[in-house]
C-alpha cells in the first residue's frame, strides 16, 4: 500500500508539472480591453469624420466654359471665336461654314468687338463690321458676338454653291469687301482655331 501511495503521489506531481509547463492563452486585462475598445471606436469615428469631410469639401474642377489657350490669340479673341462657332453650330451649319465665320471676323476686326468703323464704312460696328443700314440689326445686336454672327450666317446660307467656292470669295459674297481676296490670308488660322475649339481635324473643318 505504501508503495502504491508513493507512486500515486509521484504521478500527481508529474501531472502538476506538465500543467504548469503547458502554454496558456493570453488573457486580456481590463485595461487592455478598454484600450482596444477605445482604439476601435476612435478608428470608426475618424473614418466617419473623414467621409463627412470628403463629402463637404469642394472639389476642384475646370471652370465651366473655360477657354483653351491658343497660341497667337488672346482670351478675348478665342472667346469671340467660340461665340461665332457656337452660333454656326446652333444653326446646324458645317464646320467649314463656322470657320468661314471665324475667318471673316478675323479679317474685319481681328476677332474683337470694335465700336468704330473705317473710312469706307464709318457706321460699321462689331466683329463683322456690320453697317447701320437695317440689314444687320440694331446697334446692340451688331455689338453682340452671338447676334452678329447669327446675322452673318443667315446671309451666308444664301450664298449658293459656297462649298465649292474659295473661302475668301464666300466671305466676300456676304461682306462685299473692296478686295475679294482680303480674307484669304486668314483661312488657315481660322481652320486651326476652329479645330482647337471643336476638337476636329483640319480635314474635318475644311470638309476635305
Amino acid at each position: 500500500m505504501d508503495g502504491i501511495t508513493t507512486i500515486g503521489a509521484r504521478v500527481g506531481a508529474i501531472q502538476q508539472t506538465i500543467a504548469a509547463l503547458a502554454p496558456r492563452p493570453p488573457v486580456a486585462t481590463t485595461a487592455t480591453s478598454a484600450t482596444t475598445a477605445a482604439r476601435t471606436g476612435g478608428d470608426a469615428f475618424a473614418a466617419a469624420l473623414a467621409s463627412e469631410v470628403a463629402q463637404q469639401a469642394p472639389v476642384a474642377a475646370p471652370a465651366e466654359g473655360a477657354l483653351p489657350d491658343v497660341p497667337g490669340f488672346t482670351s478675348e479673341q478665342v472667346g469671340n471665336a467660340r461665340a461665332v462657332v457656337a452660333a454656326g453650330a446652333a444653326m446646324g451649319l458645317s464646320l467649314r461654314d463656322q470657320a468661314l465665320g471665324v475667318m471673316t471676323a478675323m479679317g474685319e476686326s481681328s476677332l474683337r468687338v470694335v465700336d468704330h468703323g473705317d473710312a469706307a464704312g464709318p457706321d460699321s460696328r462689331g466683329l463683322f463690321q456690320q453697317r447701320d443700314n437695317g440689314a444687320w440689326g440694331t446697334y446692340a445686336e451688331r455689338m453682340d458676338p452671338t447676334a452678329s454672327a447669327t446675322s452673318f450666317f443667315r446671309a451666308l446660307t444664301r450664298v449658293t454653291g459656297r462649298d465649292g467656292m474659295a473661302p475668301t470669295l464666300v466671305a466676300h459674297a456676304v461682306q462685299r469687301n473692296a478686295d475679294p481676296q482680303h480674307y484669304a490670308r486668314y483661312w488657315d488660322r481660322a481652320v486651326a482655331l476652329v479645330g482647337r475649339l471643336t476638337g476636329a481635324t483640319a480635314a474635318q473643318v475644311t470638309g476635305g
